[in-house]
């Protein structure tokens, strides 16, 4: 499986074309809205409850469009991207409207991959480390918390 920035690089990709960039600044605008996203991802992480809000976005348990991820990713597009490359607004707003969809791109690619018949944290963290799932009756605590670490541990150090 790819990465977690190859998944939002591809999500943004393909949900950008709705609105009219620049084609002097699309490769900034498309770079800015992944390192977003991830940072969305990456900071909600770190705070209580975060990876429980991750869990429920990337499951398709709570709509995009209502997930803290979103808001936190709209918020540091516009105040990094969108102004380090002078966006107006109407244009600034036109994009972070497109970043529900992009994180619900994301909701459908998580399977059950420990095969104990649902999707949780475990799957989505085994989806994301691209490794090969463990059977059911392994130590879960054991395979959740080496996935967190080397998952989180990756994406921490990209801040």
């Amino acid at each position: 499986m790819a990465s977690i920035q190859d998944l939002i690089l591809n999500a943004v990709k393909g949900s950008i074309g709705g609105v009219d960039v620049p084609s002097n600044v699309s490769n900034q605008v498309i770079s800015g809205l992944s390192e977003s996203i991830l940072g969305g991802l990456t900071q909600t992480a770190t705070k209580p409850g975060g990876l429980d809000a991750i869990k429920a976005l990337l499951t398709g348990k709570q709509a995009a469009a209502t997930s803290p991820v979103t808001a936190l990713a709209g918020n540091i597009f516009s105040n990094n991207t969108a102004k380090k490359l002078g966006l107006g607004s109407a244009l600034t707003a036109g994009i972070v409207a497109l970043i529900p969809k992009m994180l619900g791109n994301l909701s459908g690619l998580f399977k059950d991959q420990d095969g104990d018949g649902d999707v949780d944290l475990n799957d989505i963290l085994i989806a994301l480390s691209g490794k090969k799932a463990q059977p059911a009756q392994a130590s879960a605590g054991s395979s959740i918390l080496g996935a967190a670490t080397s998952i989180l541990g990756g994406l921490l150090k990209k801040k």
